[in-house]
């Protein structure tokens, strides 16, 4: 992991029942980036997601609002396939960025977002 990325906290659990989950990215449990693909990526970020989430008593089916931020448009079928088949539905409201470029430069996506418990 960058040593920016160590900088920030995985979530926050707010006033209520939100959970605030900052950005993540496609780095696995032991810090090395997940994949060259789009796709490949785009799983580890949500299994990094789904960490964060567990850990604060929610699932991916309690998210409510997503961003994505992406640097390779082209990919976006792969990514929607992967949405697709790891997001249930109703899904949440979604914001997609692209970027020229994230924290570090092999990283096609970064997603952060929010669920209510």
């Amino acid at each position: 992991m960058t040593s920016a990325a160590r900088n920030y906290s995985n979530s926050r659990t707010a006033t209520g029942s939100l959970v605030f989950v900052s950005g993540q990215i496609p780095l696995d449990a032991h810090g090395s980036l997940a994949g060259q693909t789009m796709a490949e990526q785009a799983n580890t970020v949500l299994d990094n997601i789904e960490d964060v989430l567990v850990r604060s008593g929610a699932a991916l089916g309690d998210l409510v609002k997503v961003t994505y931020y992406v640097t390779d448009m082209s990919q976006l079928d792969d990514l929607r396939a992967v949405l697709a088949s790891r997001l249930p539905q109703p899904r949440p409201a979604a914001t997609l960025v692209g970027v020229q470029s994230l924290i570090d430069p092999r990283f096609l996506i970064e997603i952060d977002a929010v669920a209510s418990v």
